[in-house]
């Protein structure tokens, strides 16, 4: 029991005897230690400078502002430099921004730049060195940290090498809350390889060259791989809408419609820096943010007219996944640096009016131009007198090796061929009066000296569709006559298929038309990721879902229209799938598969597969269908004498193929004899056993082994005794007789 004030001695409120140092408090400090993020949240520590003496220090200080106002405000009077006894600089200085948003920016953006050859920044928050560098926050005492036993990861591309040998394609698909990955069977049933419930929460999606399959949850992105489908990464973007890859699969984008907000309880990955953006661009091997950024403000729509749709991908990726840009509407091209996310040249590129572009989609090869370049498109409307234009962009020297003036123009497109050797610019051009509309192709081509520009001008009516043949130098297009957009009859349509002339040169010739198919319903075209095939759809149109399959390089005979063209165009099949939604080729070209997806219609659910000749291979009608992909494959390893030597011997691999599919064809029909046969083996041996055991049963009953027989002999001695009754007056004879009225014959086509 402690004492009461009454009992304590003289010697225990002895002041001098009393020392504070020997309380310990370090846990109260601790729980109530007031953050020194006010007042001090805008500067920041540079460690890692050069020593100078006294008069060197001004031009050290000049030299250093370039660097610090390259993310942010602050002058040479806010840059502190202590010195030492010596006269000589101590190696670090204290700065102090605007703001405390460039302080930040300066610790992420400046940490790490080398300032010269022999010295680098290192850049810190003063809080942070004040909240970290403080005695007792860090154990001086090394403790080894602990590795981890090795591990070998799992190859993400095992399933390029089919366990069966026959080089099948993947696909994955969702239907009600059931996700399954699937080995394509051709006419089989699919080999299921895994299937989860529940294993996304709004969409699946494949990255460009397969490695990965993409979840998309409230709390963020999930990637799955390798042949146990583990995660391979996690991205915690809250309440995610979108995804898309860079090409080479370095590099991730999401997006959220909801601006991030930050807990105050933190985020895993995010910081404060990222409250309030939309975008973030993630490193998917480290599944580390490089960048965040906000919504730009919605373009304002023309009156009358509903306002601009979202562009996405609102990021585009150069092919090589060294670049990223963002359109600013009606303003600029912001390009930015990879893996840094640092502003090309510290500057966007301000182009007036700019509508759209877009990246090449292979890195170009021109002719006389031996230098690394990327190229992209881009289009600027008319203003005044001035009329719109088309440009081509070298990138990153940001030289414009090419442009186009474009007259009375109310829109246009830009599509770029998969080998980056041609751009089309379809252009839609208004009349003086504005009352009627002519759409032109402007071609440019890319890998020939200067770009040339060819003009084809003979297309009458508006084009709603366009698509270059892949690795080739073929397009289809689709013109209607009729206004564009929803109307309760969709209009009729024609399908052109245009390609170049026969030329003596290196280069493509001309381009021609090949061949117009009219009064059709098709409004979407997919080729052949392969090229040479082709499909013409009719897609989201309750009334008509035709298929059409094409060959552009057709073995027959030539028409005499087509003596001097590098086409011959076939169609080798018409298919139907009522209420088709989406189409899409396997990678292999072999294979296409077509559904209706519950997402946007509930009638008739299901997928269909086609072999690229158009016949049916496979139909299977799913309720709450919702989402086919094919898995997407990389491109081959194979030198092109590699593949030359291979086309050059298809005919002997083509032989063994084609015994391979008979006598997996046989074994199959001979497996379903067999296992029929089992069944039917089992069946009368479990009858045998069953009428064995009845049998005995009657025998102990003492019951006739037939107790059918007593009932049948009594039957029949009762139908002789009636005949034997009858007599020939008794009996009735009918006699039916049929007339033919009129007769008439009938053709069915």
């Amino acid at each position: 029991m402690a004492p009461s004030f009454d009992q304590l001695r003289e010697a225990d409120l002895d002041d001098d005897e009393f020392n504070e140092d020997e309380i310990d408090v370090s846990d109260l400090r601790e729980k109530f230690e007031v953050q020194l993020d006010q007042g001090y949240d805008t500067f920041v520590v540079i460690d890692g400078l050069p020593e100078v003496t006294e008069d060197q220090k001004p031009k050290l200080v000049k030299f250093l502002l370039k660097k610090l106002n390259s993310v942010g405000k602050t002058r040479e009077e806010l840059i502190y430099m202590p010195m030492g006894e010596d006269g000589k600089s101590q190696r670090f200085a204290f700065v102090e921004y605007s703001s405390p948003a460039e302080a930040q920016a300066a610790t992420r953006q400046l940490d790490g730049v080398p300032l010269d050859k022999k010295h680098t920044l290192r850049v810190n928050k003063i809080t942070d060195i004040e909240r970290y560098g403080r005695e007792g926050r860090v154990d001086e005492k090394y403790v080894a940290p602990e590795i981890e036993e090795f591990t070998e990861k799992e190859h993400l591309r095992w399933w390029l090498k089919d366990p069966s040998g026959r080089g099948r394609d993947q696909f994955v698909m969702y239907r009600g809350e059931s996700v399954g990955v699937f080995w394509n069977n051709e006419k089989e049933q699919p080999e299921n390889i895994v299937d989860r419930q529940h294993w996304t929460e709004a969409f699946l999606q494949w990255s460009p060259l397969g490695t990965y399959l993409a979840s998309v949850h409230q709390q963020g992105v999930q990637l799955w791989g390798g042949a146990s489908w583990s995660r391979q990464a996690r991205f915690a973007h809250p309440f995610v809408n979108l995804v898309a890859f860079s090409p080479n699969e370095k590099y991730i984008v999401t997006w959220s419609n909801r601006p991030i907000s930050i807990p105050e309880t933190g985020h895993p990955a995010l910081s404060v820096d990222d409250e309030g953006k939309n975008y973030v661009i993630w490193d998917i091997e480290t599944a580390a943010p490089l960048r965040s950024f906000a919504n730009l403000d919605a373009p304002k729509g023309e009156e009358g007219k509903p306002p601009p749709k979202m562009q996405w991908p609102a990021f585009k990726w150069s092919s090589d996944d060294k670049y990223v840009a963002r359109l600013t509407p009606g303003a600029s091209i912001s390009v930015y640096e990879l893996p840094r996310m640092n502003l090309l040249d510290k500057t966007s590129i301000k182009i007036e009016g700019v509508v759209d572009f877009d990246w090449a989609p292979a890195t170009p090869q021109r002719e006389g131009i031996k230098t690394y370049e990327q190229l992209f498109t881009y289009w600027q409307p008319g203003t005044g007198s001035n009329p719109a234009k088309v440009g081509l962009m070298s990138i990153p020297s940001k030289e414009i090796v090419r442009s186009l003036n474009l007259f009375n123009v109310s829109d246009a497109k830009l599509h770029w061929q998969s080998d980056a050797a041609y751009l089309c610019v379809k252009v839609d051009r208004h009349s003086k009066s504005k009352k009627s509309q002519a759409t032109t192709l402007e071609i440019f081509r890319v890998k020939e000296k200067g770009i040339p520009v060819e003009v084809v001008d003979i297309i009458k009516d508006t084009v709603i569709n366009f698509a270059w043949e892949p690795k080739g130098d073929r397009f289809a297009l689709i013109t209607t006559t009729e206004p564009v957009g929803p109307t309760a009859v969709p209009p009729k349509t024609s399908v052109s298929f245009f390609c170049p002339e026969k030329a003596k040169g290196s280069y493509a010739g001309n381009f021609k038309l090949l061949r117009t198919l009219d009064k059709k319903n098709s409004n979407a075209i997919y080729w052949s990721p392969k090229g040479r095939f082709v499909v013409i759809a009719t897609i989201a149109n309750q009334q008509s879902s035709d298929l059409d399959f094409y060959d552009v390089d057709f073995e027959g005979e030539k028409p005499e229209s087509a003596k001097d063209l590098t086409a011959n165009l076939q169609l080798m099949n018409t298919a139907d799938h009522y209420g088709v939604t989406d189409v899409e080729w396997d990678p292999s070209g072999r294979f296409v598969a077509t559904w209706a997806s519950a997402w946007k219609h509930a009638m008739e659910n299901g997928y269909h597969i086609y072999d690229f000749k158009g016949e049916a291979l496979r139909e299977e009608p799913i309720e709450k269908f919702k989402q086919f992909q094919w898995r997407p494959r990389p491109p081959t390893m194979l030198s092109k004498d590699e593949q030359k030597q291979i086309r050059k011997n298809l005919r002997e691999y083509s032989r063994v193929f084609e015994q391979e599919d008979a006598d997996r064809g046989a074994s199959a029909d001979l497996a379903v004899v067999e296992a029929r046969r089992r069944v039917l083996d089992e069946w009368h041996a479990w009858r045998a056993e069953v009428e064995a055991e009845v049998a005995e049963e009657r025998e102990v009953l003492g019951l006739p082994q037939d107790p059918h027989a007593a009932l049948l002999e009594a039957k029949t001695k009762e139908v002789e005794a009636l005949d034997g009754a009858s007599t020939e007056d008794d009996r009735v004879i009918e006699e039916i007789v049929e007339d033919v009225l009129e007769e008439s014959e009938e053709i069915v086509a």
